[in-house]
């Protein structure tokens, strides 16, 4: 996912002319401005924090919206099903569950307590949902974020497996950023 926040639409057409097709934003209107100037197969994720509020009007202006990386608690994920029924997508909207694995205060997301209850919502109330996995902002040290931020979050991806009776591997994850990428890769 190439993030293209604060970017002008200009520049997403070119990244896309190039070649690439996953965006991220991290507002919602921002989002849906882009999505009514580009192509209609742009693979759009939402990579901000979502107000409930915001939630349905992003699904229903943004038919290409593939996933949304920033799902941190049961009211919005009614919501954005809800908003998912009404739109009538043909496929069901994938979804991330975000974890505040560093406890941060200052960071949105679930406690990883909270993970797999979370998560169960999304799977087994939420039909027009697709759990696609797990995502987290670990804390930055001196060269990105923790590594005990990602074991945390491989951690939580395992345990939601298992109560969910899926395989690991069908969860994905989603962490590190331009710094840290690499460390990230290796969890």
């Amino acid at each position: 996912v190439a993030v293209s926040k604060t970017k002008p639409a200009a520049a997403v057409a070119a990244a896309y002319a190039a070649g690439h097709r996953h965006f991220g934003e991290n507002y919602a209107q921002e989002l849906i401005s882009k999505s009514m100037e580009l192509p209609a197969d742009v693979q759009w994720h939402f990579i901000g924090r979502l107000q409930s509020n915001k939630a349905k009007s992003l699904v229903k202006s943004c038919p290409s919206l593939a996933c949304v990386e920033t799902v941190d608690s049961e009211k919005l994920a009614r919501v954005l099903d809800k908003g998912a029924v009404e739109a009538g997508r043909a496929t069901k909207l994938r979804v991330m569950v975000q974890v505040n694995s560093s406890g941060e205060a200052s960071k949105a997301g679930v406690a990883p307590s909270e993970c797999v209850a979370l998560c169960r919502v999304v799977a087994e109330e939420c039909p027009a949902l697709e759990l696609a996995g797990l995502m987290t902002i670990g804390a930055p040290d001196y060269s990105g974020c923790r590594t005990e931020d990602f074991e945390t979050l491989r951690r939580c991806r395992s345990e939601v497996a298992e109560a969910l009776g899926r395989e690991v591997s069908s969860l994905e994850l989603s962490m590190g950023m331009s710094n840290d990428f690499e460390r990230a890769i290796l969890e």
